[in-house]
């Protein structure tokens, strides 16, 4: 009987920023996985403990990576940057995350890693445009390094693609609402058997 620990690490969106300066912990993906750990594991001790702050990029994020996230001893971690990452460019990014996975796995962590949630100014059906980028990217590093995916991006695409407008998904143009946040929990609960 041992406590399992989650930590969520990433920007605005794992922090439960919904319409700015908003911060809806509780509707939030973190939370919603944690609910949903706790139905399908009743008898469990389960943390998830969010150390994501909004406006960071992964460079940020990897410098505070031991400290903020290591230091808990996790069990499992969740990474998700790449909204953010557009500011510092696909090669900072790629360093940035694989300093993460690399530090994870030497702890013995267990990684899962998120492909961004959308931005309502990105051409989503566009593979040149710098989310798909990052996503595309994070999808190799998962596969490179032997880690989990959530492919988030995905999941909002797929959506849009039955017919949903990507609008009643998100609170506002860069931060999901609680209908999205339930998309990206969803797909993370599929790694919890």
């Amino acid at each position: 009987n041992r406590t399992v620990t989650i930590v969520c690490h990433g920007h605005s969106v794992p922090a439960g920023y919904f319409r700015t300066p908003v911060v809806d912990t509780f509707n939030a993906y973190p939370h919603l996985l944690h609910r949903g750990l706790k139905e399908r594991f009743p008898y469990a001790v389960v943390n998830v403990v969010v150390t994501a702050v909004g406006g960071e990029n992964s460079e940020s994020g990897a410098q505070r990576f031991e400290r903020d996230v290591l230091a808990l001893r996790p069990d499992v971690v969740t990474i998700d940057y790449a909204l953010n990452d557009r500011g510092i460019g696909l090669a900072r990014a790629e360093t940035a995350w694989k300093a993460m996975i690399a530090g994870a796995k030497a702890a013995g962590t267990k990684v899962i890693l998120l492909t961004p949630t959308p931005d309502q100014g990105a051409s989503l059906d566009d593979p040149a445009d710098r989310l798909n980028q990052h996503a595309e990217q994070i999808r190799r590093l998962a596969r490179e390094n032997g880690v989990a995916l959530v492919d988030s991006l995905a999941q909002f695409q797929a959506r849009v693609h039955a017919g949903e407008p990507l609008e009643s998904l998100m609170s506002q143009s860069n931060h999901p609402n609680r209908k999205g946040h339930e998309l990206v929990a969803a797909e993370l609960l599929k790694w919890f058997h």
